[in-house]
């Protein structure tokens, strides 16, 4: 075959729309989809992007050109997971359909993003935006402002941050307590930017555990024991630094010394809970029979990264007599902290060693 016509469908809309799953193979087929979806949302873009591949697609029959149209669908879920999907299915369709090069149609910039992934398994000759035209009315500002916050994803971008700084304004006021409106509005913004941030890794992660649970395996376990020592262990660090907070007040510490304290009272419950995550890794390996040593070795480096940590916090709060409490000897902070990079060494060694060595597998090799 010499060109495959390529529409993309980044967010899956036809499969959440028009309960279509990608990918569409053939005119007949992405005909059916794009009217399916068309009767489900006429305001949807990816429908004129499936016609516009197929007059791209008429075209090139027209010249005798050996052309296929196909229409690759990712997930609701922009990114990684979305991505991966589309790449899969890009894979399969070339060991299928071998071409020389393709013809990319999508409908805007998000769809575009996907063009390095597509290269990088194809030559793209042409990529085709498909713009809908509009008359001038519709162009109102009023039209695509209520357009936009009936798009799912532009509304939970904008009116969740400000949902819940409403909300707890809202409630600090009713307890008539200003100034803890002011501590959790930051955090709750704070907190909704660092997931927005790293929405594509908690979504690819999410998929992992989902996985592993309805799989069985060991993971979904450890994984979830793993996050509640990691929630208790922040919970925990932070209520002793609120104690100290509370007591005399930030400037009477210091930042630094109320990090270590938290840094120290947390420490070993991080590490169990990495170690907890990687001892699931170990057994499911082991059940079905795979190498296991990739796994084995971080928890070398691991513990050795925890105690550093924990000597180096020990010396710290050891020159506090405030903070150090039954600690605050500095030679005894000293001894500590020489011993615990003994210690990380000798971790860090073995794991080298352990790295260099065959990879342990879960089953015994048969002679």
């Amino acid at each position: 075959m010499q060109t495959l016509v390529i529409c993309i469908d980044r967010d899956n809309d036809l499969g959440d729309k028009a309960n279509v799953q990608g990918p569409l193979i053939g005119k007949e087929a992405n005909i059916e989809a794009a009217v399916k979806l068309a009767l489900a949302d006429p305001e949807d873009s990816d429908t004129n992007t499936i016609f516009g591949g197929i007059k791209i697609l008429d075209e090139l029959l027209a010249k005798g050109v050996d052309a296929e149209i196909f229409t690759l669908a990712g997930d609701r879920n922009i990114g990684i997971i979305s991505d991966q999907k589309i790449a899969n299915q890009l894979d399969m369709l070339l060991k299928k359909f071998p071409a020389e090069s393709v013809i990319f149609v999508s409908d805007g910039a998000e769809d575009e993003t996907l063009l390095p992934i597509v290269q990088s398994r194809i030559k793209i000759d042409s990529v085709r935006r498909i713009v809908v035209m509009q008359s001038a009315n519709l162009e109102s500002t009023y039209y695509i402002i209520k357009h936009a916050f009936n798009d799912p994803k532009i509304s939970q971008t904008f009116f969740v941050p400000l949902g819940l700084t409403a909300l707890i304004y809202a409630f600090f006021l009713l307890i008539n307590y200003s100034q803890g409106a002011i501590i959790g509005i930051l955090a709750a913004v704070g907190l909704y930017m660092l997931y927005r941030g790293f929405s594509d890794t908690v979504a690819f992660y999410w998929e992992k555990l989902k996985d592993s649970f309805h799989s069985g395996r060991m993971t979904f376990f450890t994984y979830a024991t793993a996050f509640f020592l990691i929630v208790v262990a922040t919970l925990v660090g932070l209520m002793d630094v609120w104690a100290f907070y509370t007591a005399e007040g930030l400037w009477y510490y210091g930042v630094i010394p109320l990090l270590t304290a938290f840094i120290h009272k947390t420490i070993w419950v991080y590490v169990l809970a990495i170690l907890f995550a990687d001892a699931g890794k170990v057994i499911d390996c082991k059940q079905r029979g795979e190498s296991y040593g990739k796994y084995l070795i971080p928890a070398f480096f691991v513990l050795s990264i925890g105690f550093l940590f924990w000597g180096a916090t020990s010396y710290l709060m050891s020159m506090s007599p405030v903070i150090g409490g039954d600690i605050s000897d500095p030679r005894a902070g000293i001894e500590q902290f020489v011993y615990s990079i003994v210690f990380a060494i000798i971790l860090a060694l073995a794991g080298i060693k352990v790295s260099n060595r065959p990879q342990a597998t879960g089953k015994k090799s048969k002679r």
